[in-house]
């Protein structure tokens, strides 16, 4: 079994939505309840999760275990969050599975199916759904410096996976990449034949 820990980038304020969505409830848990418990149960033997607007409230509400990584740059965009988060992760595992706290149909099995990948010798896997490339993404050890380096602003590792495609091996997954930017996307997953919503491109 690969050595692989999880990242769940969970540290903006939700400004879209009204309060940071870590706190967000769907189905009884938090989002990052929900994020935390897919990296452990598809395998990742830590689960890391950067937090920063609303932390403390985070911490106190949490009900999984979680190792906090505290962005004090949140407001800087999503790359502050991953750089904090890939900084953090352990010598000790050979690479990390990353997602986002706002994803609550991302599944277990798209987390095993990125380390499975990940025991076959690929360094950066990418969870498809539908032919659509979204979140969790799996990250070798050796790439997380050029990662962090090229992270800019939002755009996260995508600065990354484009100049360097020929190491990307996309991973076809169950479940679906629907993003919770807002409360009607949260109030549109509780009526029966919810659409799926937009994924990462």
């Amino acid at each position: 079994m690969k050595n692989t820990a999880g990242l769940v980038l969970a540290a903006g304020a939700g400004r879209r939505f009204g309060q940071p969505k870590a706190l967000v409830e769907y189905d009884g848990r938090s989002l990052l309840d929900r994020a935390v418990a897919t990296l452990r149960d598809g395998g990742c033997r830590q689960v890391l999760a950067v937090l920063g607007a609303g932390a403390e409230q985070a911490l106190s509400a949490a009900a999984e275990a979680f190792t906090p990584v505290l962005n004090r740059r949140w407001g800087q965009g999503l790359s502050t969050s991953l750089k904090a988060g890939l900084a953090a992760v352990p010598e000790r595992y050979d690479g990390v599975v990353v997602t986002l706290v706002d994803l609550p149909r991302v599944e277990a099995e798209a987390v095993r199916r990125l380390i499975t990948a990940a025991e076959e010798g690929v360094a950066i896997a990418v969870a498809v759904y539908d032919g659509v490339r979204g979140h969790p993404m799996y990250f070798a050890r050796e790439h997380l410096g050029a990662i962090a380096d090229t992270a800019v602003g939002d755009r996260g590792a995508r600065d990354f996976l484009a100049a360097n495609a020929s190491l990307v091996r996309e991973i076809p997954c169950p479940g679906d990449p629907l993003d919770i930017d807002t409360p009607a996307d949260l109030a549109a997953l509780t009526r029966p034949g919810a659409p799926r919503l937009a994924g990462l491109a």
